[in-house]
């Protein structure tokens, strides 16, 4: 089930962009953009700069680099199609609020996107980087998340500065963000400090705005074990 390539589904006028984490790739998003696709929806699941092949390779790439590949996406879609909704998970996540403050999506979901993180150490990185190129990932996740990871087993440490730079770009922004979105948080998330759904909530420009939390589940919230209420969730949301 492994699956690190970007992968794309047509369907409807109605197309959703699914941009994936930090240090991750597409496959952890694979079954919802079954789901969405076998639901009419048109999804695209780009693989962002620095992802999907090395670590090596993402010590080279920054904000700039990811945010351009997820920009790409969008312009991909919206040559196509009217509404293109926004979607990420964890970075993705802040990744698709980013956009939503610039261009015109028609709506956003945002999944376990940080504001607060759970390690405190992360920023003291861009001292540590100098020293320590990658920091391994230390807590295995549960056996039936596994399947649906092809992401990096560690991180590596100059890019966390830039993690955090987007991150603080996504805080400024929130109040300029206007259309439509959904804020969806695992309660067991070991990643992101669950709090950040509510700030997430509290600041953004958005009228109409939905929270959603999900007491079952962790960090990679589309293949634990609230999923199908997940993509009950997201689907309607996208029917408006």
């Amino acid at each position: 089930m492994k699956d690190p390539r970007p992968f794309e589904f047509s369907g409807g006028k109605k197309a959703v962009l699914l941009l994936h984490g930090f240090t991750g790739t597409p496959s952890e998003l694979r079954p919802l953009g079954k789901f969405l696709a076998e639901k009419g929806y048109t999804v695209k699941a780009p693989l962002l700069a620095g992802h999907g092949t090395t670590p090596e390779d993402m010590m080279q790439t920054g904000m700039k680099d990811w945010v351009k590949s997820a920009g790409d996406a969008y312009f991909d879609l919206k040559r196509k199609h009217e509404d293109v909704y926004a979607a990420g998970l964890s970075m993705g996540g802040s990744l698709a609020l980013h956009l939503a403050a610039r261009l015109p999506v028609a709506g956003v979901i945002s999944m376990c996107a940080p504001i607060f993180i759970q390690d405190r150490r992360a920023r003291f990185a861009r001292w540590i980087a100098p020293f320590v190129k990658f920091n391994p990932h230390k807590t295995p996740h549960p056996e039936h998340i596994e399947p649906f990871l092809a992401g990096y087993a560690k991180t590596p440490m100059r890019c966390v500065p830039e993690l955090l730079k987007l991150i603080r770009a996504v805080r400024r922004e929130l109040q300029d963000i206007k259309v439509p979105v959904l804020i969806l948080q695992a309660e067991q998330d070991l990643t992101v400090r669950p709090k950040s759904a509510e700030y997430i909530f509290q600041h953004i420009g958005s009228r109409q705005k939905q929270l959603k939390r999900y007491p079952n589940s962790g960090h990679i919230l589309p293949v634990d074990h609230d999923r199908d209420q997940v993509f009950a969730d997201v689907e309607q949301f996208l029917r408006g």
